[in-house]
């Protein structure tokens, strides 16, 4: 029999000891790759001090470095969409392998500059392509695996990738001071390309390449039908087209954008502040620890009350916390206070970015979200380019920290009221999408149905 949705040779199921679904293998495996992934750019704040330190080996300006990590930033705003367009068409499995290989790549490159463009062309370009790789596909690739429990399973990955970045920032920090620039980047390269490559097989595009269905799936839940590649690719042009005509879509990467600009000034500079202010390295570094440590909480907590409550609420919330608590710094002069900074802000800061998987389920329904979640990353590293290149140039010509402490409260107070003009979240906003696709083509296709070809 003809059957034009593609149906695939029978896999035999996988199942994991204990009776653990295999989703939550999918969960442990993406959590260790965010530890590495998420560090590339949460902890850039590190790398300021070693490289501006007019006794040191580079000796580079404040501006030059932040014009890099600008730069960094543009990039990954390009490369965000392509990444989350060839994880939505090659699959998590593939892309993770290569992201793996590029982060030992780019890590150990990083060892060996000498001259700003070494840096330009290794972190700027490079590793915003590795940062991008190893986290758009992945995290787009999680809502294929859960029915049910996204939420709870978002949270997770979001937490240990909190957990990473509060382990490296005084990790790279004590390993810069102790060994110097290229032992630490060799260091970290070979360690972090080595656990991801000991994870690796284990990890699976969908379920259907197991012979699974998604985490939750109940009886009355329509089966899941495997297609053939050109009816895939017709499906994600017709979605994507679909998705574009929507204001959401729009208003969902400028919302991040201006999230991501707010919390990307203090990442960045609330460790020179600190050391600004008499700190040592490592203890300004405990501040980033600290706040992610703290933003565990709310990185757990959001998915899970935005699936239950809705995720405007919960990141309208994060939002004003992380706006309103960057006004601590304005006063921080011994190390306890930015300590409590970090606690305060962490809560925010956790929120702000974790409820976009939620809330792409709720506007754009079960459909292939490579696209829409690379858009939303593109708008984030849009925000963090702009900031942090416009923050290097006021502490450039001012040397003032309180100057861009303020613009990092403006940028996310102005989120809070572009999520109050967001559509209602109740509803899915495009849901007849799959009216112009051919039958065979629609979900809800079956083959063998009249009109099949016996």
């Amino acid at each position: 029999m003809n059957q034009p949705g593609g149906t695939a040779q029978k896999r035999l199921p996988i199942q994991p000891p204990f009776g653990i679904h295999y989703s939550w293998v999918i969960v442990a495996v993406l959590a260790v790759v965010q530890i590495f992934g998420s560090s590339i750019f949460f902890v850039a704040g590190i790398m300021v001090p070693p490289l501006s330190d007019p006794q040191g080996d580079f000796r580079w300006s404040v501006f030059e470095i932040t014009t890099a990590i600008s730069v960094y930033y543009v990039f990954g705003a390009m490369y965000a969409p392509i990444s989350g367009h060839l994880g939505d068409r090659f699959g998590a499995r593939r892309m993770m392998l290569a992201g793996t290989v590029m982060y030992g790549v780019g890590m150990a490159s990083l060892g060996f500059i000498t001259q700003v463009w070494h840096f330009f062309l290794f972190y700027s370009v490079f590793m915003s392509a590795t940062a991008s790789i190893t986290m758009v596909p992945m995290m787009a690739s999680v809502s294929v695996w859960f029915r049910r429990r996204l939420g709870v399973a978002i949270g997770i990955l979001w937490s240990v990738g909190g957990i990473g970045t509060a382990l490296m920032a005084p990790i790279m920090a004590e390993l810069l001071e102790m060994f110097g620039w290229r032992e630490t980047f060799l260091l970290v390269g070979a360690t972090g390309s080595g656990i991801m490559l000991l994870v690796w097989p284990f990890v699976r595009s969908k379920p259907a390449d197991i012979g699974i269905t998604p985490f939750g799936t109940m009886a009355s839940d329509p089966p899941p039908l495997v297609r053939t590649p050109a009816i895939n690719k017709l499906r994600l042009k017709v979605f994507n087209r679909s998705m574009r005509q929507t204001h959401a879509f729009w208003n969902l990467p400028l919302i991040h954008g201006l999230g991501c600009a707010g919390h990307g000034i203090v990442l960045i500079f609330v460790v020179p502040y600190a050391v600004n202010q008499g700190i040592s390295l490592t203890d300004a570094a405990l501040t980033i620890s600290i706040l992610s440590l703290v933003s565990l909480l709310s990185r757990l907590g959001s998915p899970i009350l935005a699936e239950q409550y809705g995720p405007r609420k919960t990141m309208a919330a994060s939002l004003l916390i992380q706006g309103l608590t960057v006004f601590i710094l304005f006063t921080a002069q011994e190390v306890w206070v930015f300590y409590l900074f970090a606690v305060v802000f962490g809560l925010g800061f956790g929120g702000e970015w974790t409820s976009y998987l939620e809330i792409n389920r709720r506007y754009f329904g079960d459909g292939p979200m490579g696209g829409a979640y690379g858009a939303q990353m593109t708008g984030a590293m849009m925000g963090h380019a702009v900031t942090t290149v416009l923050a290097g140039l006021v502490i450039f010509t001012t040397g003032s920290y309180i100057l861009v402490f303020t613009i990092s409260a403006a940028f996310s107070l102005t989120g809070v009221l572009i999520i109050a003009s967001l559509d209602n979240t109740s509803h899915v906003l495009i849901p007849d999408w799959e009216g112009s696709l051919p039958p065979e083509a629609r979900s809800n296709f079956v083959p063998g149905a009249a009109g099949d070809d016996d």
